[in-house]
């Protein structure tokens, strides 16, 4: 056991970065949502006799609704049979009833509550626009509460989604104080927000799905199984108290 708690501790005495502040992807990654849009892809999907598979969804993970409707459409050989703004709405009227019932992941209020006990400024920057943002969080209100802020999806200052950096700029700027991208982590569970995080010059944590292709991990400063797994000492922030 020595060597074990010898190896943390000197990962504990040379942090991988100086972290201050932390910004938290939503869908994915804080809330059980993404499911829900894998089951809405698939009933629709399943009416032109297709299959949703997980290299289509990682293509959309963390695009703005717009983008990914339209990757959906051309990756499924559905022009012609049904347009991307199309698609969007049936698929909003299939989310919105599923929804409210979404969960928190594992680990995620534990790590929540000791950042904010701790005193680490914290933000969301989600793609959800605000309607979809206060169905999904109706029921998390309390976890909500300890952010700073939060930057949606329809923010003005968003000009581009991810992988554009546009939205982690936007969470970094409305810290108070004038913060370093270097000193911000990003926590992220989709290809596109690990390269917007890396592209607004933060590192990145990426706890990916199990069924995401490993090829898709690259770019990530850490890949994680679960947020169960984080140590928050890696990164220069306080230690959970066990």
């Amino acid at each position: 056991m020595a060597s074990t708690s010898a190896n943390e501790s000197a990962a504990a005495a040379q942090p991988r970065a100086a972290i201050s502040h932390v910004i938290f992807d939503m869908d994915g990654l804080l809330l059980d949502t993404e499911g829900f849009y894998t089951e809405v892809q698939e009933k629709i999907l399943a009416r032109y006799g297709k299959v949703f598979d997980w290299s289509l969804k990682a293509k959309m993970m963390g695009k703005k609704a717009t983008e990914s409707a339209r990757i959906f459409v051309d990756e499924c050989g559905l022009d012609g049979l049904l347009t991307p703004e199309q698609f969007l709405e049936e698929r909003e009227s299939m989310l919105q009833a599923l929804f409210p019932s979404c969960t928190k992941l594992p680990g995620v209020l534990r790590l929540v509550h000791h950042l904010h006990a701790n005193g680490i400024p914290m933000a969301v920057a989600t793609g959800s626009h605000k309607r979809h943002f206060a169905l999904k969080t109706q029921n998390h209100q309390e976890m909500f509460s300890l952010m700073h802020h939060v930057v949606m999806g329809d923010d003005p200052e968003v000009k581009a989604g991810k992988p554009s950096p546009d939205i982690f700029l936007a969470a970094m700027r409305r810290f108070e104080g004038n913060v370093e991208p270097s000193k911000c982590l990003v926590f992220e569970d989709a290809p596109s927000g690990v390269a917007a995080a890396k592209n607004a010059g933060m590192s990145a944590v990426m706890v990916p799905d199990p069924r995401l292709d490993v090829s898709y991990h690259k770019g990530a400063d850490q890949v994680l199984s679960s947020l169960l797994n984080f140590k928050p000492s890696e990164w220069g922030l306080p230690p959970f108290k066990e």
